[in-house]
């Protein structure tokens, strides 16, 4: 033994106050002249760490403070427990926790996340735990490839449709199975069938009309001026024109936008637009008013013979409406214009709402959605097809059998629809993964739960951690929680 000196380590507290421990320590020296050290200090187990003023209970804590709440949040919580510590101490001992070894996974994940405007970043989650392995910022091939070389070994990669990261585990990884996630091919056949259904937005408002009056609607009314006259049209022409001009030409979506000064996503909207008309704003219907129901009631009154507002507003206060006098004026006076005769006015379902009514299982439609389908694909037959194929679809999905694929992928390409002509070329050219996508059991669903829990950690955080400290998060916050779980299983 050389010496004694004294240490004085901070505990968790007692009681709610705080706790120093005073703690005579033995210093020895070392007999060997070869030896770099002169001296040291003896350690006791689960007390004291190497160059650490705090218990190995005390820095835990710390340690898990910092990895849940980051930096100002921990920094409060320490507080509270009596063990203050700055938010960047908070975030110097989260820095310093070593992140757990990686171990090539069998079934890899890869999906982007966003950073900030336009950064994106990679998230790497291992298929067999579910657990993140890395992340880093960008979103290139070239850096997943260089990844997939450093830890060979990998037989599966679950990935969404992004040609950087097909390239990618391509150069990476030749030999692994690529799988292109169903969620994603379906979200994407959800996108075109919603741009079909705008492109036929006249056909939407003429299915809803009676029998007899069922015609063509044309695209201006009496009373409102041609669609070409107005500014709004006369801009959207043009820029459809200027588009189009250079897409016969072959140019890509990005050397348009260039060439125009135009933002890249304004040319692919004009790009995938079959006319000019598809691309004009349309104003939003109005959302229902709080006298929408009691509309029938007030029908029903009015065809009986009361027609005074004044009464019928008290009636409608009894049934518990809580709106003003003068929106049931307004509602009768249209009535009185035409010798007590209502009115029905059914709105158009919107292009939104029909797209989600034509993907939504038929099992699960209302009974008013199924109505309006029947009414409109009694009138637009293209809608009809296109209901058609995505329910084909969905039933390969569902029995995962892509035997059909093919012929599936020629309806889709001569339907007549640019946007679903375009889905299916880029099927055609991913099709191997595709057809991984389909009748395998893998899927993207771990990389898309990962991808939340980074937007939670950067909400937490107020969006302004780096990469460095948002991998450190993430990774050790998985692992925190799955720990936990364990040992809460264990309990049980």
């Amino acid at each position: 033994m050389h010496s004694r000196y004294v240490r004085r380590l901070a505990d968790v507290a007692v009681g709610g106050r705080p706790l120093r421990i005073e703690l005579s320590v033995r210093r020895f020296y070392c007999e060997n002249p070869a030896c770099v050290k002169v001296t040291f200090a003896e350690q006791v187990d689960g007390l004291t760490v190497r160059y650490q003023r705090r218990t190995a209970l005390l820095q835990n804590l710390v340690e898990t403070v910092g990895i849940l709440l980051a930096g100002r949040g921990g920094g409060r919580l320490l507080g509270l427990l009596s063990a203050p510590l700055s938010r960047t101490s908070v975030l110097f001992q989260l820095m310093r926790v070593p992140l757990p070894a990686v171990a090539t996974p069998r079934v890899l994940g890869v999906d982007d996340f966003a950073l900030y405007a336009q950064v994106y970043g990679t998230l790497l989650v291992d298929g067999d735990t579910r657990l993140p392995i890395t992340l880093w910022e960008g979103r290139d091939g070239a850096a997943l490839a260089a990844w997939l070389r450093e830890h060979p070994g990998v037989e599966v990669v679950c990935r969404d449709g992004s040609l950087a990261y097909r390239q990618g585990i391509t150069d990476g990884a030749p030999e692994s199975v690529q799988v292109s996630d169903r969620f994603h091919l379906w979200q994407g056949l959800s996108r075109r069938v919603q741009d079909v259904t705008a492109a036929h937005r006249s056909c939407l408002t003429a299915a809803v009309l009676p029998p007899t009056e069922r015609q063509e609607v044309q695209p201006a009314t009496d009373g409102e001026p041609p669609l070409e006259t107005t500014r709004a049209g006369r801009h959207a022409k043009r820029l459809f024109e200027a588009v189009h001009e250079h897409t016969d030409s072959g140019d890509s979506i990005s050397a348009i936008a260039r060439k125009l000064g135009l933002n890249r996503r304004t040319v692919h909207k004009y790009a995938r637009a079959t006319s000019w008309q598809d691309v004009v704003r349309r104003g939003r219907l109005r959302p229902p008013t709080a006298l929408a129901p009691y509309l029938d009631h007030l029908r029903r009154r009015w065809e009986e013979g009361e027609h005074n507002a004044t009464i019928l507003h008290q009636e409608l206060v009894a049934k518990g409406y809580c709106g003003h006098y003068q929106r049931v004026k307004v509602a009768v006076a249209s009535w009185r214009a035409t010798d007590g005769r209502p009115i029905p006015q059914e709105a158009a379902p919107s292009p939104l709402q029909t797209a989600r009514w034509i993907i939504t299982p038929p099992e699960r439609r209302g009974l008013q959605a199924q109505e309006q389908l029947r009414l409109l694909f009694a009138h637009c037959c293209e809608l009809a097809h296109v209901h058609a194929l995505v329910r084909e679809f969905a039933a390969m999905l569902d029995q995962q059998d892509a035997t059909a694929l093919p012929g599936w992928l020629e309806k889709l390409a001569t339907c007549g629809h640019p946007t679903l002509a375009g889905l299916a070329k880029g099927i055609r050219e991913d099709q191997d993964a595709v057809i991984q996508g389909i009748t395998t059991s893998y899927s993207s669903g771990m990389n898309e739960g990962r991808v939340t829990d980074v937007k939670l950690q950067k909400r937490i955080m107020a969006g302004r951690a780096g990469i460095s400290l948002l991998r450190q998060r993430v990774i050790l916050i998985a692992h925190l929680r799955r720990r936990s779980s364990h040992q809460a299983a264990s309990r049980w």
